[in-house]
């Protein structure tokens, strides 16, 4: 029995490391140029100033997690972090949030977003490691709202498509 699971185990790493072996040169460097195809969704915390019917605003801190389309695409399996703030005045909704993306090597991005309603465009501030001296241009269309699970809290996704390049 012993003999078996320790086989199975083998197995398993030597498929895991065939499979690792394959991954798309993209994986280990980007392209200095291309096309960003991303799905983000997060959850969060806000702190709301319902001053009445028509005019209230909103600090947010949010976290959430990354997927490329096709998968293996840039920013693809990366984690963020973004604080930001909405306001809502006689009807017009407009926002803005700075955003920390990290990839599973470490390396990070710094993006600004702004937008009024459910879009948003984003720009590249910094970045380090693989990212340093990128520029984008994207736009996030947001795909909710979603229900909220925990008063005081929120959850959502958007799709960001654009163009990145490398200096």
């Amino acid at each position: 029995m012993h003999a078996f699971k320790a086989t199975a185990v083998l197995s398993c790493v030597i498929i895991l490391s065939a499979l690792a072996a394959m991954r798309p040169a993209a994986a280990q460097g980007i392209p200095k140029e291309g096309r960003v195809d991303i799905t983000s969704c997060w959850s969060g915390a806000n702190s709301v100033i319902a001053f009445s019917k028509t005019h209230l605003a909103f600090s947010y801190e949010m976290t959430g997690t990354t997927r490329s389309n096709p998968p293996g695409g840039i920013f693809d399996m990366t984690a963020f972090r973004c604080v930001g703030l909405v306001n809502a005045i006689a009807g017009k909704q407009t926002g803005n949030a700075t955003c920390e993306i990290v990839d599973k090597d470490g390396d990070k991005t710094l993006s600004q977003y702004l937008g009024e309603g459910n879009t948003y465009t984003a720009t590249t501030l910094a970045g380090t490691g693989k990212y340093e001296g990128m520029t984008s241009n994207l736009v996030a269309e947001l795909m909710g709202p979603f229900p909220t699970i925990k008063p005081g809290t929120f959850q959502n996704c958007n799709r960001q498509t654009g163009t990145y390049k490398m200096k």
